[in-house]
This record gives structure tokens, C-alpha cells and sequence, in this order.
């Protein structure tokens, strides 16, 4: 455990449980934002008040924003290299609690006793993370306000895909990470803040809260968001309005505006002046995305929720992309009714998919996805849209949960059974590479194989952990799990420990290797001897990880009847599967011997971890008895 862990333990704000602290808080943040885009020139331009309130026990001495845009900035640091380059985000006019900073100021302020001034504001507000020092504190228990109006031109893309926002050129936008935010303020941050800056590959970690946000465009362009609209009879036009009214009847997906419905008065109402105010509304979220276009094709269908019934959901697209947005609908209905059966019921009022050249990123009721990556980028509602996990440090706890489910519901969509087999076994061959930092490294400072710890590991984790409990048993504790930090922020301890009390084991082995090392189990059948009934395997252990003993004994189709040993079930009428704990290993042997007894049937073949759930650098020296191909040649 790290101090700020066991800090938040001795503050009540966590527990050993793994659920909420009896005195767990987090900030709350109500947006209220005016956004104008101007087609001609892509620029976005808004005005927006935000009021936070710091539920915490600590007076707040300053306030970080999130100014994400600056990425774009060409001076600006980022994990790799940047195509889109823009100025960013210009802040012209700052309010903090009624104060009016000088957003201008590039000398900075005396340091009172010093010869030295502190750093210029334009300055701080040139990053991705700017912390701003506050004339008076913000009380605990207390509210806070900011006022900011700003602008930013939005990056075109003219690669194969956008880097989280972007545009066609003046056609098409997906606009995203695109005003100033309240940075997270928790219990495990030194300080409260969260000041890591965004750097481009960890995504975010956002606060929960409301939003009402008004875009302006052009008439004629229809605008998808984050949110539930609230003023469809203003900007659509009534045989839209009347055909979303069937959009709840069925699983069918309706057409509301079709390829041929172009420009004011057809694909949206008429407006006035030429343009159209479009207002979206959304309740315990953590952002708020949009996308805009003048030639979307829009279609609608639903999803049935447990619990709550039909849910709509909306698909953008070009024309020009009809044929691969076809099998949009399923997917994503697929998804939602998916996830929301294995871990819980999807929460919002609507989801909205769009077309663009951002092919697979997710907003709380929002995706900019291509198809193939629909079921991936719906399954980010849950993690971490409901369960707001820091995803900037902690990317296996949002995209790592997110790969491992997507091979239930692929399998499922494809009607098929999952497999989780091998895939632990297969962190063998990578166990060792110099290249790969542990799981709780910091990952918005990703690294060679930052994809592979982000997206990749959690899964193989999750096999291995399947194969020591089953993984229906990994599949409810997850999903109690989501449902007890639904809308909160969990650390990796509270996700380990709340494991630990579902599954009713200290699993502490477990998450340390998984989670804190590099390490494999590369395990190996020694030596087997049989003397009268009983039969001796010896099990070599030459990795640091531990891991239970599993072998699947073969025996051969005829001779005296078989009799169970007590911590073995039978697959079949000639295999069965023995298993012993993790902990043979805990006293440090190297060997342990198991002992079969199974009455006097001949055993032919044994295979140790059979489903191939445990990382092993060398899976050929698990069988016995040994083949001509697994024996390894011995070097000259």
C-alpha cells in the first residue's frame, strides 16, 4: 500500500472492504456552457460558469483547470508526435469566485520579500493542466465559481484517424475534451489535485456532475451530444420529431433524417439567421462531448435495459459510409443490453455514435466509433463513465476491463462460447521484457509498451484469475464491484480488496504480482512415479508468481473403477481435475509433490494447468509424459 492509500484508510475515506469510507467525498461540478462554431473558419468559441462544490475536509488554496485543447499547441508536451497543430485554447476573459484574473499578464506578480515574480498567468494557461492560486480559499464544505470565455480552432485531420477530436474539413466535427474543466479533486492525491498533465495517450479522470450545454451551428446541421436534448420542437423538423416518437416500439432502426433531407427546413428546422441554438441537458456525468455535421445521415433505434426498460440510441453518418454503418444498430444495441446484464444496468436516458475521423473514442453517452470498434467504445459507459476510475494512472483499470469484456460480448454476439483459456498462460512470453513497466505504473507517461499494459494485461490477469476462482465467480464480484463505485472514483485498492471480500479469499499474492511485477509462474512437471495405486508429480516452480496447482489426469479407458480424490471434480469418465492452492508455494519451495490417488486405473497423460490460465514462459515442460517435440536439444 502506498501512503496515499493508507492515508484515505486512517481518513475513513476507504477501507479494507474495498467499498466507500464511511467519509468518502468527492467534488461535484454543474457546467453551464454557451458554444458557438463557426463552419467558415472552425473555430469554437463559448462562455461557460461553472460552480464546484468541495465536499472534502480541507479548504481548496487553489484550483486546476483542465485546458486540453493546448495539446495541440506546437510548444506544448505530449507522449508522441502531434500531426494537427493549432494555438490551442485562448482564454480571453477568467472569473474565479467573482475575481477577474488578468489572463493577459506575461510578467507575473512580485513575490512579496523576494526579487523574484511568480509565473506569468498566460503561461499557466498555455498548458494542459493550469493551477491557479485563489485570493481567498474555498472552505471545506464549501461552493466555488468560474467564469471563462474562450475559443480554440478544432485540429483537422488528415491522417487515417482524428486524435480524439477533429474534422473533415469544414463538413464534419467531433469536438471533444473542448472546454476549460475542474480537474479532480480527491483523497489520494497529495495535495487534493490532480495536476498530471494531458500528455495525450492516458485519457482522463474526470468529476462527476451536470451539465447544460447550448451549441449554435448552422441550420442544417444536425448535432449529436452528450445529454438529452431539450428543444427538439426548435431545431428539428416535425416529421423528425414524429418519427424519434416511434423509436421506442422495437428493436427496428428508424431513419429520421435521410441522405436525401440536405439544408435548413429538411434536415433540421429552418432556424433564424441562418443558424440554430441546439440544447443538451445531462446529469451525474463526468464530460460532455459533441459532434456536428451538415450531411448527417441519422438513424435511431433502442435497447431493453433490465430494470428499466427500452433506452434510445442514435447513429451519425456520412452518406458515403451507409453500407459500414449498416450493422451499427446491432452492435450497439448488442452492447448496452450486454454489459448492462454482466455487470449492471446501463444508467443514462440515451447513447449517441458518430461518423468521423476520430474511429474509437467514448464520452459519457457519447462514442465517436467506426463499427468494428462500437462494442469496445459503448463498453467505455461503464468503465469509466459509471465507475470513474483514474484512467490516466490506472489505464488497465478502464481499457484493460474494458478488452476482457469485449471477448464475452463478441462471442456472445457471434453466438459463440467465450474462451479465456491460454490467454494467462500467454504473459509468459512476455514476462521479462525490460520494456514493460508494472500495471501501476503511472501510464499517462506510457512507455514502448504502453498499449500492451494498458489494453492488453488486465485481460490475461483476469483469465488467471478465472482459473483460480472459475470466472462466473470473477463476473459477479465485478459486477458488485461496479455497482458499489457506480458514479465514484475507485483505486486499485479498493478494486483488489473489494475482490477479495466478494470471492471470500485473500487474494493479496494475486494482486501483488499482477499488479506490482513483471513476474511469471513458469511452472513444470519434474519427474512422475508411480508405486502400486499412487502416482508422485513433482512440480517444479521456476517463477516468482505463485499460482495453484492444477493438473488434468488422463487415465486410460479400461481397468478398475476410478475413485475421486477429495479436491478433484471429473470432466469426463476418464479425466479428472485436480487442483491444490496457491499457497503450496508460500513457505518458498521450488518443488512440490502432488499425490494422486485414484484407485489402481493406469494414468496415460498429465498436463499441468490445463486450460493454460497461469503465465508460463515454457508450456511444452507441462506434460507428461513427455513428447519428442517438447524435449529441448541441449546446446553444444
Amino acid at each position: 500500500m502506498t501512503n496515499s492509500i493508507r492515508r484515505a484508510f486512517a481518513a475513513g475515506t476507504r477501507d479494507s472492504t474495498g467499498r466507500p469510507g464511511r467519509n468518502y467525498w468527492q467534488l461535484w461540478t454543474d457546467y453551464k456552457i454557451n458554444a458557438r462554431l463557426d463552419s467558415a473558419t472552425s473555430v469554437v468559441s463559448g462562455r461557460e460558469t461553472v460552480t464546484f462544490r468541495n465536499n472534502s475536509d480541507s479548504a481548496m488554496r487553489s484550483v486546476v483547470l483542465r485546458l486540453d485543447q493546448n495539446i495541440f499547441r506546437g510548444e506544448a508536451p505530449h507522449a508522441g508526435a502531434m500531426d494537427a497543430l493549432t494555438d490551442g485554447m485562448r482564454i480571453t476573459r477568467l472569473v474565479v469566485n467573482g475575481q477577474t484574473l488578468a489572463v493577459s499578464d506575461t510578467a507575473g506578480s512580485p513575490i512579496p520579500g523576494s526579487t523574484r515574480r511568480t509565473t506569468p498567468l498566460s503561461r499557466v494557461l498555455s498548458q494542459t493542466s493550469a493551477r491557479i492560486p485563489l485570493a481567498t480559499p474555498i472552505a471545506a464544505h464549501s461552493s466555488g465559481t468560474i467564469e471563462a470565455d474562450w475559443s480554440f480552432r478544432v485540429p483537422r485531420t488528415d491522417g487515417p484517424r482524428g486524435f480524439r477530436m477533429g474534422r473533415w474539413a469544414d463538413t464534419l466535427y467531433q469536438v471533444a475534451q473542448w472546454y476549460p474543466r475542474v480537474a479532480v479533486f480527491d483523497d489520494l492525491r497529495d495535495g487534493g489535485w490532480d495536476t498530471d498533465p494531458y500528455l495525450g495517450n492516458g485519457e482522463f479522470y474526470n468529476n462527476f456532475g451536470h451539465f447544460d450545454v447550448s451549441i449554435d451551428v448552422p441550420a442544417g446541421w444536425i448535432v449529436g451530444a452528450t445529454g438529452v436534448l431539450q428543444n427538439p420542437t426548435e431545431v428539428l423538423t416535425p416529421t423528425a420529431r414524429e418519427r424519434l416518437s416511434h423509436v421506442l416500439e422495437s428493436d427496428s432502426t428508424r431513419t429520421i433524417v435521410s441522405a436525401a433531407e440536405r439544408g435548413p427546413g429538411k434536415s433540421t428546422a429552418a432556424g433564424t439567421a441562418g443558424r440554430l441554438v441546439w440544447r443538451f441537458v445531462a446529469d451525474t456525468v463526468g464530460d460532455f462531448a459533441w459532434g456536428t455535421s451538415n450531411q448527417f445521415v441519422w438513424d435511431a433505434s433502442s435497447a431493453t435495459i433490465p430494470s428499466r426498460g427500452r433506452v434510445p440510441f442514435n447513429v451519425l453518418y456520412l452518406p458515403g459510409h451507409a453500407q459500414g454503418y449498416a450493422q451499427g444498430p446491432n452492435v450497439v444495441r448488442h452492447a448496452l443490453e450486454f454489459y448492462s446484464k454482466l455487470w449492471m444496468p446501463y444508467a443514462f436516458p440515451q447513447l449517441t455514435m458518430v461518423d468521423g475521423p476520430e474511429l474509437g473514442m467514448e464520452y459519457p453517452m457519447f462514442i465517436m466509433s467506426a463499427v468494428f470498434a462500437a462494442d469496445h467504445e459503448t463498453g467505455h459507459e461503464w468503465w469509466p463513465m459509471m465507475v470513474g476510475v483514474n484512467e490516466t494512472w490506472y489505464g488497465w483499470m478502464d481499457e484493460g476491463f474494458n478488452q476482457y469484456m469485449n471477448i464475452l460480448s463478441d462471442a456472445d454476439l457471434e453466438k459463440k462460447p467465450y474462451t479465456l483459456d491460454s490467454l494467462g498462460m500467454s504473459y509468459g512470453r512476455i514476462s521479462g521484457n525490460e520494456l514493460e513497466p508494472t500495471l501501476m505504473w503511472d501510464e499517462n507517461y506510457a512507455g514502448p509498451l504502453y498499449g500492451f499494459v494498458a489494453y492488453g494485461k488486465a485481460p490475461l490477469m483476469l483469465s488467471s484469475l478465472g482459473g483460480v476462482v472459475g470466472d462466473s465467480a470473477v463476473w459477479r464480484a465485478m459486477s458488485d464491484y461496479a455497482k458499489a463505485w457506480r458514479f465514484k472514483h475507485p483505486s486499485p485498492w479498493d478494486y483488489a480488496n473489494f475482490m477479495d471480500n466478494a470471492l471470500h479469499q485473500d487474494l493479496g499474492w494475486f494482486w501483488n504480482y499482477w499488479l506490482f511485477t513483471t513476474e511469471s509462474v513458469d511452472g513444470s512437471i519434474q519427474d512422475v512415479k508411480t508405486t502400486g495405486r499412487r502416482t508422485a508429480v513433482t512440480i517444479h516452480q521456476a517463477g516468482q508468481m505463485p499460482s495453484p496447482v492444477i493438473l488434468k489426469v488422463e487415465f486410460a479407458t479400461t481397468g478398475s473403477a476410478i475413485r475421486p480424490m477429495a479436491n478433484s471434480r471429473m470432466s469426463d469418465a476418464n479425466t479428472a481435475i485436480v487442483t491444490w492452492p496457491a499457497d503450496v508455494w508460500f513457505a518458498g519451495n521450488r518443488t512440490f509433490t502432488a499425490n494422486l490417488d485414484f484407485g489402481g486405473r493406469a494414468i496415460t497423460r498429465i498436463t499441468l494447468d490445463p486450460n493454460g490460465r497461469f503465465p508460463d514462459h515454457d508450456p511444452t515442460d507441462n506434460v507428461w509424459p513427455r513428447t519428442l517435440s517438447s524435449v529441448k536439444p541441449r546446446g553444444n
